[in-house]
C-alpha cells in the first residue's frame, strides 16, 4: 500500500503583526493541507515593525495553539526573492492566500497569474475570509497602535505585546 505525499502549501506575508485575518487562513487551510509553510518575507527596502524573528515567534506560538479539525503540521521560514521560489525550496506545490474583498481578489488573481507563469507547477488555493475578520489589516492594525489606540480585538495577546514594546521602542 502506498501512502500520498503530502499536501504541502505556502502561505507567504509579512506578519507585521500577526492578527486573526492570518489565523483565520492558516487555521481554513489547516483542514486542506497535511503541512502549511508560513514564509515570512524579508523585503529590502522595507521597515517592519517587528523584528523577523519576534514575528516568526508570534506565528510559530500561535499555531502551536491552534484547535484544528484534522492534523497539520506547521513550519515557519523567512525568505527573500520571489514566493514560488520559496514554494519550491520547502516543498509546496500550492501557494495559500486569503480573499477579504473585490480589491484583494483582483490583485491576488493578478499575483496567481505571474505565479503560474513562472512556475506552473506551483498552484494557488484562495480561502475566503470568515466574517469575523474580513476587515482585519496588519497595516491598519499597525496605523490604529502607532496612534495609541486599541488592537486587541485584531491581534493574539502575544502580538498585542510585541506590539507594544515595538511602539514604545519608537518613541
Amino acid at each position: 500500500m502506498t501512502t500520498a505525499a503530502p499536501r504541502t502549501a505556502l502561505y507567504p506575508g509579512s506578519f507585521d503583526p500577526l492578527t486573526f485575518g492570518h489565523l483565520d487562513v492558516i487555521r481554513q487551510g489547516a483542514a486542506l493541507f497535511d503541512k502549511i509553510v508560513v514564509a515570512i518575507g524579508a523585503h529590502h527596502g522595507k521597515t517592519p515593525l517587528l523584528p523577523l524573528e519576534e514575528r516568526a515567534e508570534l506565528v510559530r506560538d500561535a499555531c502551536a495553539g491552534l484547535a484544528l479539525s484534522r492534523p497539520c503540521r506547521f513550519e515557519v521560514v523567512s525568505f527573500t526573492g520571489l514566493t514560488v521560489d520559496a514554494a519550491r525550496a520547502h516543498g509546496a506545490g500550492v501557494i495559500l492566500r486569503g480573499l477579504r474583498d473585490a480589491s484583494d481578489f483582483d490583485y491576488e488573481m493578478r499575483m496567481a497569474g505571474m505565479n503560474l507563469a513562472m512556475a506552473p507547477d506551483i498552484g494557488t488555493v484562495f480561502v475566503p475570509a470568515s466574517p469575523a475578520s474580513r476587515h482585519v489589516t496588519a497595516t491598519i492594525v499597525r496605523q490604529i497602535a502607532a496612534l495609541g489606540g486599541d488592537v486587541g480585538a485584531f491581534v493574539p495577546a502575544e502580538a498585542l505585546s510585541a506590539l507594544a514594546r515595538a511602539i514604545a521602542r519608537r518613541v
